[in-house]
């Protein structure tokens, strides 16, 4: 999948994210033969994998940085690896300062109680993290 990717210059967005939401986007960056986005799946998140993530995002100067998960923007990790990612980009001198959020709005609880607003949360959230 990676071969059909634009060069890393031309790379657009980085979309991190950790879990499943992972494969949700991976299939609707293909479904919609998106060329100019990376995934990364940051698989541990404590501790952050700054060095690693940093280096790694060096090789798309020109790239916006969204945190894409599923869980409401208050739960999650998005929180605690906000700040680290900011940090992060300061440090290897990104011209993105600071990721933006993607995901479920802030909720009371986790479960949306309902299968389809569940599913078009998810599909948002998805559409959100891929568009520019």
């Amino acid at each position: 999948d990676m071969k059909d990717l634009a060069k890393p210059k031309n790379i657009k967005r980085i979309v991190l994210c950790s879990g499943k939401v992972y494969y949700d986007l991976l299939a609707e960056r293909r479904e919609r033969k998106i060329k100019d986005v990376m995934i990364i799946r940051v698989e541990q998140l404590y501790p952050f994998p700054k060095n690693a993530l940093g280096q790694e995002l060096t090789r798309y100067p020109n790239a916006d940085i969204v945190w894409c998960q599923e869980e409401p923007r208050n739960m999650g990790a998005w929180f605690m690896v906000s700040e680290e990612i900011e940090d992060m980009l300061i440090a290897v001198g990104h011209k993105a300062k600071r990721p933006v959020y993607a995901g479920r709005p802030a909720a009371a609880s986790p479960a949306t109680g309902l299968l389809k607003r569940h599913q078009e949360q998810q599909a948002k959230l998805v559409d959100e993290a891929l568009s520019i």
